[in-house]
């Protein structure tokens, strides 16, 4: 596996305003190429390419794509973990739980191609964010584990597996952005996957955390 060495974060140049402009678009341009054939099959050349820009412009602005690639990744999990730090241990617990499935659902619609990218990194073994997953993220889950669970002695929302519970919104929300073809090709046109997919979501769910008297 190709990784270059990472310039740290706090030596990194402050930049003009241009200059940020620039680096933005080297980051979607790497984010259609990751997203499309993940770390191991993209290269520097491809995101110059992608970025309308030469090889060393873009490493004027990242050292390595092992950096272009960190710095997407973790934009990605700001973005991709915020539904769930909002889940508000004082709010309606079914409704907490169905607004995340319906926020997950819709960025999966809005950002296919972040979806596709931590696909690729979990397949390839999650070699950029192994660390990130067992510290943050765990941390982060076992602390809605926590509220999830004292909803479930409350008597708010019906017994199940937390960590399981959660791991099933991934599944069911993410596959509309990571099997978007399949999804497209068995539907048909005229259909809105999103649409039909938060009307059966929120039925599966409303069904599945209801207390039953």
């Amino acid at each position: 596996m190709e990784h270059d060495s990472v310039m740290p974060e706090e030596n990194e140049p402050r930049f003009t305003r241009i200059q940020q402009e620039k680096r933005d678009v080297i980051l979607g341009a790497a984010l259609n190429v990751f997203s499309a054939g993940g770390f191991r099959g993209s290269t520097i050349d491809q995101i110059a390419e992608a970025a309308g820009m030469s090889k060393p412009n873009v490493l004027y602005y990242f050292a390595s794509k092992d950096a272009i690639y960190r710095s997407l990744l973790q934009q990605l999990l700001d973005t991709w973990l915020a539904p769930l730090r909002q889940l508000d241990p004082e709010g309606d617990p079914l409704e907490e739980l169905l607004k995340y499935v319906r926020v997950k659902l819709y960025m999966s619609r809005d950002f296919p191609r972040e979806s596709r990218l931590f696909a690729h990194e979990i397949l390839e073994g999650a070699p950029q964010l192994r660390d990130v997953l067992e510290t943050e993220l765990k941390a982060l889950i076992d602390a809605k584990v926590a509220i999830l669970n004292d909803w479930i002695e409350r008597g708010a929302i019906a017994r199940s597996d937390p960590h399981h519970l959660i791991f099933s919104i991934w599944a069911l929300t993410q596959h509309y952005a990571d099997f978007e073809t399949q999804v497209d090709a068995v539907l048909g046109a005229g259909h809105d996957p999103f649409a039909e997919a938060e009307l059966f979501l929120d039925n599966l769910y409303r069904r599945m955390l209801a207390v039953r008297e």
